[in-house]
């Protein structure tokens, strides 16, 4: 279902409870949108057909759709199933893509709600009625609270290592740490191994013996180039969110689940996973994997995904695949070939996939 409001796709809008378009460059095959709302200026990197379903992301803190999915949409596979379905919206928060600006400090730090409530600003603009998304850590609790706020706009939820707790006092020690470094600071060496930390796992970010994997160096040239008061701002917002636990429950739309065994936050999504209507959720537990699941093993995620997708009546296009691809049935745990985890009737699921397949 598609809807249109204000002044449409590409128009300029003259209501002031509309977004415009102040700018449209072109970047790795998609278009970039510097779209404007009512909480600041979010670019939107859409890549797709735009007659197609809508597909929306949003990154973990300090990233944007370049450093936390193109692990994911880099994969031949991934690409056939999501290009094939949708149109990608990727949403970065304020002042994370490439290029930005330092953000004034005289401007309003936008809050949790502030956050979410671009993203129904930006569908607004683009026509979009209910759309699919898909988070990861920070984003994906932005992308849940949204999808609590405007439930008629969400038509599933794809969460990669959610939050969706207060801050443990752990947590928010550590994030005001962060939140004074990058202050006073900037992109310091402490802030980026912090933040590495919370990606990855040991087996990727490497030690004194192993060298560090090739993902983790090139997070860590792209974290170089954020903006620290950006990030600042986003850190900000993230650690005096509220707890949306009790409102988990009325949500409908279908959720899946994806955390790394070794994600200092899986026992944040094991917690989200309870609270979720157990009708319309399902938990995938990745072995030997950090919190971004996207960038460290994104394979891990296709046979579930697809699964999923297969609820609302979306395929991958046939491709040849070899019998010791990811996407091999061999591959897969039996409970996600089950009737009821093919997306007809999705039920906790707890599976383990391994590199070694």
């Amino acid at each position: 279902m598609r809807l249109h409001f204000g002044g449409g796709r590409g128009e300029m809008a003259d209501s002031s409870d509309s977004v415009s378009i102040d700018l449209e460059t072109f970047t790795l095959g998609g278009k970039e949108y510097l779209v404007k709302t009512r909480n600041g200026t979010i670019s939107v990197a859409v890549f797709g057909d735009q007659d197609k379903p809508a597909l929306v992301t949003y990154p973990d803190l300090a990233l944007n759709h370049i450093s936390c999915f193109q692990g994911l949409f880099f994969c031949p596979e991934a690409s056939s199933l999501l290009l094939h379905n949708f149109c990608i919206y990727h949403i970065s928060p304020p002042g994370h893509e490439l290029g930005a600006a330092p953000i004034s400090s005289d401007d309003h730090v936008p809050s949790v709600d502030d956050l979410a409530d671009q993203i129904v600003e930006v569908l607004n603009f683009f026509g979009l009625g209910a759309v699919m998304c898909m988070g990861v850590t920070a984003g994906a609790y932005i992308l849940t609270l949204f999808a609590m706020k405007y439930r008629q706009r969400v038509r599933g939820l794809i969460l990669v290592s959610p939050l969706c707790r207060a801050p443990s006092w752990t947590e928010w020690l550590l994030n005001k740490v962060m939140s004074n470094l990058l202050y006073f600071y900037g992109m310091c060496g402490v802030v980026k191994e912090l933040l590495l930390k919370r990606y990855f796992s040991k087996e990727v970010h490497g030690s004194v013996q192993v060298p560090e994997s090739d993902i983790v160096q090139a997070c860590r040239r792209l974290l170089d180039e954020r903006q620290s008061i950006n990030v600042w701002q986003f850190l900000e917002a993230m650690n005096g969110r509220p707890d949306l636990s009790e409102g988990l429950r009325k949500l409908h739309c279908r959720s899946l689940i994806f955390v790394g065994e070794n994600s200092p936050f899986h026992s944040e999504a094991l917690h989200m996973t309870s609270k979720l209507d157990r009708r319309y959720s399902a938990l995938v537990e990745v072995q030997a994997c950090g919190s971004m699941v996207t960038e460290e093993q994104p394979h891990a995620m296709l046979i579930p995904i697809e699964y999923f997708l297969m609820g609302y009546g979306l395929y991958r296009p046939t491709l040849s695949i070899s019998p010791r691809s990811p996407l091999s049935p061999s591959c897969v745990s039996p409970e996600l070939l089950s009737p009821e985890s093919m997306g007809l009737k999705l039920k906790p699921i707890k599976t383990r996939i391994s590199l070694e397949v």
